[in-house]
């Protein structure tokens, strides 16, 4: 299937590891020019390199995304390299996991005002080129209640919420607007990866949940990303994805 992503230009927000820089060379594959933050500029270098090494042009900028300058001088130094923006993933999570101000802030402004800030800055650029798409990285946490996690269930939540919201408003200037619930996602350095390795007794007790009986890949989580992006996508607008290996058991 021909995604129609070649030539396109995409940011992709904390593309430096994990779902963000698997998102990020899945669509340098396709044939699309990415560009990429995070906060660690070696790894963010070393991305950048596998992305450029793909045929394509690659920009990296390090950024904090909570830090609102940071963010703005990011999106339009990209917008510069890149000649105009196509797609926009909005990545990175603050994993404010405690109920406390520190939580609610690293959540907030990571996740939510991260990614909202990054859309209003895109939408005229994206309108001025005839149309383009948003993609959400949200979770599975923020379909469901939780105990472990109060402010990382309730930012998802709003993500989701948003998502739906400026998909609605944004459709007459030809801007898709889609969201991606990863479940739980086990790579090098992450969260996941991590808990395995402190035997934290969540780790089991959240495989057991998961029916295929193993976490998922960052691999997977950037092919949904992709496809919500790309042509055959275009009918696709509003929609939050689960992409959980049934780890949700909801109906909705």
């Amino acid at each position: 299937m021909d995604l129609g992503l070649k030539g396109k230009n995409v940011i992709v927000t904390g593309g430096s590891r994990g779902i963000g820089r698997s998102t990020a060379l899945a669509f340098a594959a396709e044939g699309a020019n990415v560009a990429i933050c995070a906060r660690n500029p070696e790894a963010l270098e070393r991305a950048r390199a596998e992305i450029a090494a793909l045929g394509v042009s690659a920009f990296a900028q390090s950024c904090d995304v909570g830090d609102a300058a940071a963010l703005t001088a990011f999106m339009q130094a990209a917008n510069d390299a890149l000649g105009g923006i196509d797609v926009l993933v909005n990545n990175p999570s603050g994993f404010g996991m405690a109920d406390s101000d520190e939580g609610w802030a690293a959540g907030f402004n990571v996740d939510m005002m991260a990614a909202v800030r990054a859309s209003w800055l895109v939408v005229p650029w994206m309108a001025a080129r005839g149309g383009g798409a948003i993609v959400h990285i949200a979770s599975i946490s923020g379909m469901e209640g939780s105990t472990r996690s109060i402010p990382y269930a309730a930012v998802k939540a709003a993500m989701i919420s948003h998502s739906k919201s400026l998909a609605l408003s944004l459709a007459s200037k030809n801007i898709r607007v889609n969201c991606v619930s990863p479940g739980s996602v086990e790579f090098p350095g992450g969260v996941w990866e991590q808990r395995k390795l402190e035997g934290a007794p969540v780790y089991e007790a959240t495989l057991k949940g998961i029916p295929f009986q193993r976490m998922g890949r960052p691999e997977e989580i950037a092919a949904a990303v992709v496809f919500c992006a790309s042509a055959p996508a275009s009918w696709l607008t509003g929609v939050n994805l689960p992409v959980d290996g049934g780890q949700h058991r909801g109906n909705l």
